[in-house]
């Protein structure tokens, strides 16, 4: 009787695997509901094929009566997440990206691609790779392009892109660099349900997504993974020694949940106005390499927002990373006019509130520069509620339309930011794995708030950040007390925190 409820638990993984959205529907409509009133705008958007790992988890789970973390793990990898390319040839990226766009066309969905090949990403870190000169680069997005054709898309442009210039990688390794850059696995195509070979390799999408295709895509693929964290450690001789922020808090009391509230709110302690000191911008001039980083970048947005059914967002960092004066004119540069505007804590755990409020300040901005003002003169987080109020009232444009829109990553926000309760680790690495973090709000075009385009669920949840050393000599996470999957394959104690700790909940 013992093995008949086996075997009947891991056929009921099995079947779910393969009828999830019938599942995860109700729940992650929910969970839309909970969110914004405003019904969704434009397509739903559309779910890849999940992590052959994931499925193999959750059997597990189910052949040890774990039903509860089983469906969880199903309705999460059941979710609708980004689709991410990288590091192929031009030939294969425009084929296995119209392969994506046809099915999610097929099933009237949008797909959300994640686009990640620009040379020396990530500093030659965790997430090393991308096309190796701009001229190479422009011929992989030319490729994209023809892959995307006359389907509608929406494109995360290289994450990390501007907010981790060339610009802002050191000249020195740090002492926890990597004795080696861990290179990007190679990803068999996720198919329709669990029952694949043990010991298949996952994709290499370090805090990022699987570069997951339509499921009649059967070659292996191979993806980057992004890590949009500050202070990234590089690989020797190219440490990042820009860009590195304070320790990330809780959102400060003074923050509406919603920037709109901002005038609602009560007054702060009254005191002599003073200008907030600003993070200087660095020095990007001189850097052939942070150069050529805008004119390709800038190179992608033209050529994408050329197709007319693509809506294109530009990486931007997150709020605990580059002040608003600092990462305003990086986006300018980078062609943001021309873009639909700019993508937010894209792998990263920054709370939807100080998301929100950050995404305001930047898009309220860039008006303003784009009118003939100074960034320096620009808003910040930091600025009490009444000068925040003041600024805003003088200088943000009444019409939404007539300010640069902006999507965001809530895919693992659910607990916010973590910070290390004991400064024990020389680099803490909050980025890399932090422990008990959880899903955050479920993908939706409804936000409620009219610069919000989205949420999105980016980066894929469940897959590793890399191995986190925490200023040690590894290979252990002193955090974890584990030694972490490499960057992008998939993380089964993760996963698991994902869900328990999901807000709103994920499980029944």
């Amino acid at each position: 009787m013992r093995t008949r409820r086996k075997t009947l638990a891991v056929s009921v993984a099995v079947l779910a695997a393969t009828s999830l959205p019938v599942l995860s529907g109700s729940t992650v409509q929910a969970a839309v509901q909970e969110r914004a009133a405003a019904p969704s705008r434009g397509l739903p958007l559309y779910v890849p094929p999940a992590d052959r790992a994931s499925y193999r988890q959750v059997t597990r789970l189910a052949w040890r009566g774990d039903y509860r973390t089983a469906a969880g793990l199903l309705a999460m990898v059941r979710t609708p997440q980004a689709v991410w390319y990288g590091d192929e040839s031009p030939a294969r990226v425009a084929r296995l990206v119209r392969m994506t766009t046809s099915d999610a066309a097929r099933r009237g969905r949008l797909p959300v691609l994640a686009l990640y090949n620009v040379p020396g990403r990530d500093c030659g870190s965790y997430s090393a790779g991308g096309a190796r000169t701009t001229e190479e680069y422009e011929a992989w997005i030319d490729a994209v392009a023809e892959g995307i054709g006359d389907r509608e898309v929406t494109v995360v442009l290289e994450p990390d892109s501007l907010a981790l210039l060339p610009s802002d990688c050191g000249e020195q390794a740090s002492e926890d660099t990597p004795a080696e850059t861990p290179a990007p696995a190679t990803t068999p195509t996720p198919e329709a349900g669990p029952s694949v070979a043990a010991g298949t390799q996952t994709g290499a999408l370090a805090g990022a997504g699987a570069a997951a295709v339509g499921p009649a895509l059967t070659e292996p693929t191979t993806a980057p993974s992004p890590e949009p964290r500050p202070g990234t450690v590089a690989a020797p001789g190219a440490a990042v020694t820009a860009g590195t922020p304070a320790p990330s808090q809780e959102p400060t009391p003074f923050l509406p949940a919603d920037p709109a509230d901002l005038d609602k709110q009560p007054e702060a302690v009254d005191q002599a106005p003073t200008e907030p000191e600003l993070e200087a911008e660095p020095e990007t001039g001189e850097d052939s390499l942070t150069e050529a980083r805008f004119t390709e970048i800038k190179y992608a947005v033209d050529t994408l927002m050329a197709l007319g059914n693509a809506k294109v967002y530009l990486d931007a960092g997150h709020a605990g990373w580059h002040p608003v004066s600092s990462i305003v004119p990086r986006l300018v540069k980078a062609g943001v006019d021309e873009a639909t505007g700019f993508a937010l804590n894209v792998s990263h755990y920054q709370t939807d509130q100080d998301t929100a409020l950050y995404g305001r300040l930047i898009s309220a901005c860039l008006a303003y520069v784009a009118d003939g003002g100074e960034p320096a003169a620009c808003p910040e987080r930091d600025w009490s509620r009444r000068h925040l109020r003041a600024w805003l009232r003088a200088h943000e444009p009444h019409d939404p339309s007539e300010m640069k829109h902006f999507v965001t990553d809530t895919s693992r926000n659910g607990r916010g930011p973590w910070t290390p309760r004991y400064n024990r680790h020389a680099d803490p690495q909050s980025w890399c794995n932090p422990p008990r973090r959880g899903l955050g709000a479920r993908p939706t075009t409804a936000t409620g708030d009219p610069l919000h385009d989205a949420a999105l669920w980016v980066k894929t949840p469940g897959q590793s950040d890399g191995r986190c050393f925490r200023g040690t000599s590894g290979p252990s996470d002193p955090v974890r007390g584990t030694v972490n999957p490499e960057a992008g394959q998939w993380f089964p104690d993760q996963a698991q925190e994902l869900v328990r700790f999901a807000r709103p909940s994920l499980t029944p």
